[in-house]
Parts: C-alpha cells; sequence; structure tokens
C-alpha cells in the first residue's frame, strides 16, 4: 500500500514539474485575445528608421526568437552539458537529443534543462558570464540587433534558465532586465527542475520600476513565440518577424559588437552543432591516440626528431625570421642574453620558440600546475609576483644564456594583447619581439577555471594545432631602457605595439586579475605552500 502510494506521490511530482505543460488559464486567454485586438502590429523593419522617437521607450524581445539567427537551442544546451558536467554527460545528452526532439517543444525544453543542470553544482556555474556569451555572439543577426539597440530601455525575455542569458544580454548588450526560467536549488545543487514562477506584468513593473509599463512598451518578438508571452500583452505596439525573414539576416560582425569580447572560457572552440558534435565524439578516440603520440615526442626527443614527427601528425608550425631577429651577444657591453618577447596564447609558446631557434633557453612563469612544470622540457623559473624577487630572479636566469617571457602573464585567446609587465626593460640588452599566434578546429589549449595540467593534451587533441611564430626586428639601442634611456613603461608599450601591428592584433590595458576576476571570480594565483 505504501509502495503504491509512493507511486502516485512520485508520479504527480513529475506531471507537476517536468510534463505538466504550461498553458494559461481561459480567463488568462480572454485578458491576452482582449488585448490583442488593441495592439498595433507590424514588421520589425518599421522601428529601424524611429530611432529618436523611440530612445526613450521600453522594448519588451524574446531574446531567441527576435535576436538569434538561429531556433535551435543544442549548442547551449551542449556547452552546459560538456563544460559543467563533462564528456560523459555530453555524449549521453547528444544521443538522447533526437529522441527528445519528438515530444512538444516546452516539454523537450524541460527535459533538456534536466539532462543538462541535473547535479550542477550552483556556487561553481560560471558558464553564463564566461562560456556561453561567445557562443551567442556567434548568433546574433544583424539585422536582429539594429532594432533591439534603438530603445532606451531594454527587457529581454527568453525561453532558457536565466543563469544561461543573463550574462550575454546584460553584459554584452546592455539589456536592463532579463526574465528567464528560475531553476531548483537543493542544498547547493540545481536538480534540473524549473521553478513555478510566472513572468507577469507585475515582475515586470518590479524590476523596472515603473508602475505603467505597458503604456510606453513596444514588443519586439517572432509570429510563432507571439501568444507563448504574457509579457507582450502589455504592450502598445508589437513588431514581429518571421522564420524565413530570420534565415536571410546576417551575422553580427565583431567591430558592431556593444562590449568587445576579449575574455572567455571552456575547452570547446567549435560551436557545437549537431553535426560539429557528431564530428566530435567521432574525431575524439582517434585525437586520444595522438595525443599519445604527440606529447610524448615533443617533450622526450630532440628537436631534429620530433619537429619531423610532429609534423607528419598533423600538428603544424609556421616561423618567419626578420634579418635583425637573432642578434651577436659577443659584445663585451652585452654581458647577459637575449630577452625574447611574446605574447601569450597558450603554455606552449616557451617551447615552440625553443623549438624553432633550435638552442637552449629558460621561461618565466607565474602560475602553471606543479604537474606542467615538472614535465616541461625547458628551464623554467616561478615567479613571486614580488617585483625585487623577480627581478633577481630573471637577471640571473639572463647570466645564464637567452630567455622567453611571456609579459602579458595570462593567456588571450581573441585577437586582443594585454598589458605588457614592463619587469623584462629593465634588465635586456638585447629584447627580440616574437608575434605568436594560434590557431585551433576544436579544442582550446587554455583555461581559466578548468584543469590547467590537461592544457597540452587539449591543444593536441586539435586536428590540426597550427602555431604561427614571428620574430620582428630586435629593438634599437635608442629604444631600451639600457642604452637610450627610455622608460621601462615606453619600452613595454612599443613591443606591444610592434606585436599587434605583426598580428592584426588589437592593445587593451587589461591585466592578468581583470581575466580571472571575469571568468573564475579569482585573481589567477596558483597557492603552494611549497612555493617560496
Amino acid at each position: 500500500m505504501a509502495g503504491k502510494l509512493f507511486s502516485q506521490n512520485a508520479f504527480s511530482f513529475l506531471y507537476k514539474h517536468l510534463i505538466r505543460p504550461e498553458n494559461p488559464t481561459s480567463t488568462q486567454w480572454k485578458i491576452i485575445n482582449a488585448h490583442a485586438s488593441q495592439v498595433k502590429y507590424q514588421k520589425y523593419t518599421s522601428l529601424v528608421h524611429r530611432a529618436e522617437e523611440l530612445s526613450n521607450q521600453t522594448l519588451i524581445f524574446h531574446s531567441e526568437a527576435s535576436l538569434l539567427k538561429s531556433s535551435s537551442l543544442f549548442p547551449y544546451f551542449m556547452l552546459v552539458a560538456f563544460e559543467a558536467g563533462g564528456l560523459l554527460r555530453a555524449l549521453i545528452f547528444f544521443l538522447l537529443y533526437p529522441l527528445v526532439c519528438l515530444f512538444g517543444e516546452e516539454l523537450a525544453l524541460k527535459i533538456q534543462i534536466f539532462l543538462c543542470f541535473f547535479g550542477i553544482k550552483k556556487e561553481s556555474f560560471r558558464l553564463g558570464t564566461a562560456v556561453l556569451p561567445r557562443s551567442f555572439l556567434q548568433d546574433v543577426g544583424d539585422e536582429g540587433f539594429e532594432v533591439v539597440k534603438i530603445c532606451g530601455r531594454k527587457v529581454g525575455v527568453s525561453d532558457l534558465p536565466r543563469i544561461m542569458v543573463e550574462g550575454f544580454l546584460k553584459d554584452y548588450l546592455g539589456v536592463d532586465a532579463v526574465l528567464g526560467k528560475e531553476l531548483k536549488v537543493v542544498c547547493g545543487y540545481y536538480v534540473g527542475l524549473v521553478e513555478d514562477i510566472k513572468a507577469d506584468g507585475n515582475v515586470l513593473d518590479e524590476i523596472l520600476g515603473e508602475k505603467r509599463t505597458g503604456s510606453v512598451a513596444i514588443g519586439f518578438c517572432s509570429y510563432k513565440k507571439l501568444l507563448d508571452q504574457h509579457l507582450f500583452a502589455r504592450c502598445k505596439e508589437v513588431c514581429l518577424v518571421s522564420e524565413a525573414e530570420k534565415r536571410n539576416w546576417h551575422i553580427l560582425p565583431r567591430e558592431k559588437y556593444p562590449k568587445r569580447l576579449i575574455f572567455h572560457d571552456g575547452r570547446l572552440a567549435l560551436r557545437p552543432t549537431q553535426l560539429a558534435t557528431l564530428a566530435m565524439f567521432m574525431w575524439i578516440p582517434l585525437g586520444i591516440f595522438l595525443v599519445l603520440i604527440r606529447v610524448p615526442v615533443g617533450i622526450t626527443l630532440p628537436h631534429w626528431m620530433s619537429n619531423p614527427i610532429l609534423a607528419f601528425s598533423g600538428s603544424r608550425t609556421t616561423v618567419s625570421r626578420s634579418k635583425s631577429s637573432i642578434p651577436s651577444t659577443n659584445n663585451e657591453k652585452r654581458p647577459n642574453g637575449i630577452f625574447y618577447v611574446c605574447n601569450h596564447r597558450t603554455l606552449l609558446d616557451p617551447l615552440y620558440v625553443q623549438s624553432v631557434l633550435d638552442k637552449p633557453i629558460s621561461t618565466v612563469t607565474y602560475s602553471i600546475s606543479k604537474f606542467t612544470e615538472l614535465i616541461a622540457p625547458i628551464r623554467t623559473i616561478h615567479l613571486t609576483r614580488d617585483r625585487e624577487k623577480d627581478g633577481m630572479a630573471m637577471k640571473k636566469l639572463l647570466s645564464y644564456g637567452d630567455v622567453v617571457v611571456c609579459t602579458e602573464g595570462t593567456t588571450c585567446r581573441e585577437p586582443y594583447l594585454l598589458r605588457f609587465s614592463p619587469l623584462f626593460a629593465e634588465l635586456a640588452y638585447d629584447i627580440v619581439p616574437v608575434a605568436i599566434d594560434v590557431q585551433v578546429s576544436m579544442f582550446y589549449g587554455t583555461t581559466a577555471g578548468g584543469c590547467k595540467c590537461l592544457d597540452y593534451a587539449f591543444h593536441f587533441l586539435n586536428p590540426y594545432p597550427t602555431y604561427c611564430i614571428k620574430f620582428l626586428e630586435k629593438l634599437p639601442d635608442s629604444h631600451t631602457c639600457k642604452f637610450g634611456g627610455v622608460s621601462k613603461f615606453e619600452v613595454a608599450n612599443h613591443v606591444q605595439y610592434e606585436i599587434a601591428k605583426a598580428l592584426g592584433f588589437q592593445c587593451t590595458s587589461l591585466t592578468r586579475k581583470d581575466k580571472y576576476m571575469i571568468l573564475a571570480g579569482n585573481e589567477g594565483i596558483i597557492k603552494d605552500s611549497k612555493r617560496p
């Protein structure tokens, strides 16, 4: 009897939270239909020519239906499954997705949320600000964005969980408020169920602090999403876009981003559409086999042997040198080695520079895992962030020979350069800027919030990881601190500018601390009691 009662209660719970459709009552439908007859409906293109008139208006838009070009939510849930849940959860989600699509739209969405979020720790979930914005920006329609940016105040409505879209809409598009699904949390973990909270007009008034939002609000959505959103019933004017029109949209170009996308995290470099995800899972077994070859070969064998093997396995390296990039250090006035100053793309940067130069060099680093430091086939000095101690350590290292240093202090994936530390400028007689770029197709070999000891493996897990290294002109003596009397900050900024020009990147004043505070919520320092 008790077992039967438990089964009934369990079914009732699942029906209430996962299966039951969220259809409005008949009274609500009457209110919506009555208001619909008074609302002015028109095509979305009519708003573009009314910029001055709408600058003080409030826009309520459906983020997926009116802003994104693609109607598929699969890539965003796959990112959550892979980055937050791991490879096994991502594979399970991928295999079950065709079955999930057989259900109705609302139920299929709830099942996807359950599969991707069940058991994920709330405190450690930072994908909404660190990973997903890049994927969303890659699918924003230029035409839809032009409409959204016109109005002064913007409210985004989403079918996705709020924690997935809020960071993208607020941080990168300047949206004032976001209404999305709220997830249930038990003991600090998501259980994959949606809170039974209605996003009605009262919620909108509370967010915007207005008593009569509906009197000045304009709605922007698609034809298929119009009646599903109660908030649009408060709009005096609704602009619509069809799926056929969205297919003709252009993707928003990078130069039109309201905020530059400089930092993002996660291992997936590809946009995980269904076909791309299928290709990824088919490649991973062969990729792991290649990793087991590439990593030992690169670490243990001499360069004249490892370079051809790596090239044969698909790992590519392109090199360009200037005539004065390899200066002579035989002059008595130049007792120290050469400082090769490069930007930072992955932890492999110093290894590739050493491989190209084909001579022993040393490097300095800030925070890397002890495992990575142990297996590195290059002399590595760990910096303490104490300027005097670090300066003495680097000066001592220079007395032994050439040194390669990544003065940004952390990696950056996008075509931007972070601020260069000026410490190297005080110590070196000869400075050679080295411009580095890395091209990958599936996985990033860097992470801010993940396991850093796997960076090597993920880089070599790509089918054709490509390193592009450019040795630039050695800095003239007149541009150095030792001989030209130039300040260390001017030297650092000049080197940053020359590398950015060679790569076609943009210079920024952002630092390592800025990156880790955005992506990981910390300063990016690995604490180790054994280190001095």
